[in-house]
């Protein structure tokens, strides 16, 4: 067995990161201990269409940080190494392809033209294996609207819209293959007695209570007029 099958490049087969952000590519070296690796692995790293990275080329660590990443940096990345061992000459290791894909931030609010539907929406990369879910006081909630359509270059807007009903805690969460990428949390008031209670949100419901002032002096003016009325019979009639 040549020492080429004795050493393996391996990367996560996909990796999500928010847009805008910096996120780490990884790539680990595994060799076996009969293999005697005797240059420094020199390193590529290549985008879709072959595209190669600028990246430390002898650097002890295989992964490559992209910076501030785009939609369309979305796709998949694959670190390649030329190694040379002490029984064979050099030859390039290839990565098994780890895929890039990108989320911005979650809305999460009632719908602007009705208020009792809550509304969740997020654009991402173009990934079939992206999913909406909204749970209600953790149970799966079935909606009443969803859509998977263009948003920008590059990238697809989810959403997934259902009931606002009574209820105090909904979560609408950004899945990735099964696995939780990001979540948003929406809380409603508790329903009051008899209130009739599916419009008690607190974040679409605002109660505003004014304090009048009572004009006590202007009471006071009109109960002293009588009194002093009073006051000049009696002293008129004392007089006669």
């Amino acid at each position: 067995m040549g020492a080429a099958a004795l050493i393996k490049l391996l990367q996560p087969p996909v990796i999500a990161a928010p847009l805008g952000h910096d996120v780490l590519l990884p790539c680990e070296l595994q060799a076996s201990q009969d293999v005697k690796i005797t240059n420094t692995p020199v390193l590529y790293w290549t985008a879709a269409g072959d595209r190669t990275l600028e990246v430390d080329r002898n650097s002890s660590n295989y992964s490559h940080v992209l910076k501030k990443v785009q939609w369309s940096d979305s796709g998949p990345y694959q670190c390649k190494m030329s190694i040379k061992t002490s029984s064979e000459e050099s030859f390039r290791l290839k990565g098994t392809n780890t895929t890039l894909v990108i989320y911005d931030t979650m809305t999460f609010n009632p719908s602007s033209h009705n208020h009792f539907l809550l509304r969740c929406e997020i654009n991402v990369s173009e990934d079939l294996g992206f999913a909406l879910s909204v749970l209600k006081d953790g149970s799966l909630l079935q909606g009443v609207d969803s859509d998977h359509g263009p948003a920008v270059s590059g990238a697809v807007t989810l959403s997934q819209t259902v009931s606002l009903t009574g209820g105090q805690k909904y979560e609408c969460l950004l899945l990735l293959r099964g696995d939780l990428v990001t979540s948003s949390t929406f809380y409603t008031k508790p329903t009051a007695p008899g209130g009739g209670g599916e419009s008690q949100w607190s974040s679409s419901v605002m109660e505003r209570v004014e304090q009048i002032q009572e004009p006590w002096i202007l009471y006071g003016s009109l109960l002293l007029v009588p009194i002093v009325v009073l006051l000049a019979l009696l002293t008129a009639i004392l007089m006669c």
